[in-house]
């Protein structure tokens, strides 16, 4: 693809997610983004009192499997400039959480009634921008193939502490044939900053996983008697380290309703 061509592909893909956006400003989209923004890049977000901010960047930087960073706000401003030209973050996520205290305390669709001038939000990389890519090398995505949020579990693998944040690693999973897998695990590992290569594969008791038909967010999918389920860092990890480190308040997206953002995967790939 030579220059032009990227830029047109490019602004046709702008295009697209101008409208997805519209969408999900206005409240009608708010639906999972799974299978959504072909090509472009999605974010798990938190967003956090500035007096928190510290604390929570250390977690990151400690943690860049679960939280790979791409993008940090300036305090105050729900602009990402580097991400979105005209990116709102108050209302451009199709569902917010909303925690108090660590508890989670209700859901909106528009966060500009909390909004606060020392917020600051963090932009995470998310699974969602690998699944574009591996359904363009040609392997199935249970959940998306049919219209389902990804199954996601809170696994016993530890995150290493920074400052008050702290807790166990949520993982999400996705069922391949065993070659199929050797395949995920070849394509996912040059997309670190949407969390890279899987963290375990097969049997889930094994990482601290009881039931793998009961996910604790999102959806079950079914798995097939010749499968294997392959389980990759998941940006809903935050969440958990949210609720041991009880700020007075903070917002993320509901597990599975993202960010889209205007950067292509292949931006943050590893080549």
């Amino acid at each position: 693809m030579n220059t032009s061509e990227y830029s047109d592909f490019k602004a046709g893909l702008l295009d697209q997610v101008s409208v997805l956006r519209a969408n999900i400003r206005s409240g009608t989209h708010t639906s999972t983004t799974s299978g959504t923004a072909h090509s472009l890049v999605q974010g798990n977000v938190v967003i956090l009192p500035a007096d928190w901010a510290n604390d929570f960047l250390l977690y990151c930087q400690s943690n860049p499997v679960a939280c790979p960073l791409i993008g940090v706000s300036q305090i105050g401003n729900p602009a990402l400039p580097g991400l979105g030209r005209d990116l709102d973050i108050r209302t451009d996520i199709p569902e917010y959480q909303v925690f108090r205290n660590g508890e989670r305390a209700e859901t909106l669709t528009d966060i500009r009634d909390v909004w606060r001038n020392d917020f600051v939000t963090f932009v995470l990389g998310c699974s969602f921008s690998f699944e574009d890519a591996l359904i363009r090398a040609g392997l199935s995505i249970r959940n998306v193939e049919h219209g389902q949020n990804v199954s996601m579990y809170r696994s016993g693998i530890t995150t290493q502490s920074a400052g008050r944040f702290h807790g166990n690693m949520v993982v999400s999973m996705r069922p391949f044939k065993a070659a199929d897998a050797i395949r995920a695990i070849q394509i996912t590992t040059r997309l670190p900053n949407a969390h890279g290569a899987p963290v375990h594969i097969g049997d889930p008791a094994l990482i601290g996983i009881t039931d793998i038909h009961t996910p604790d967010f999102g959806d079950a999918v079914t798995i097939g008697s010749d499968e294997l389920p392959v389980f990759w860092a998941c940006g809903v990890t935050p969440q958990v380290a949210l609720e041991n480190a009880r700020p007075p308040i903070a917002i993320t997206h509901v597990p599975g309703k993202m960010l889209l953002t205007e950067r292509l995967n292949e931006e943050l790939a590893v080549l």
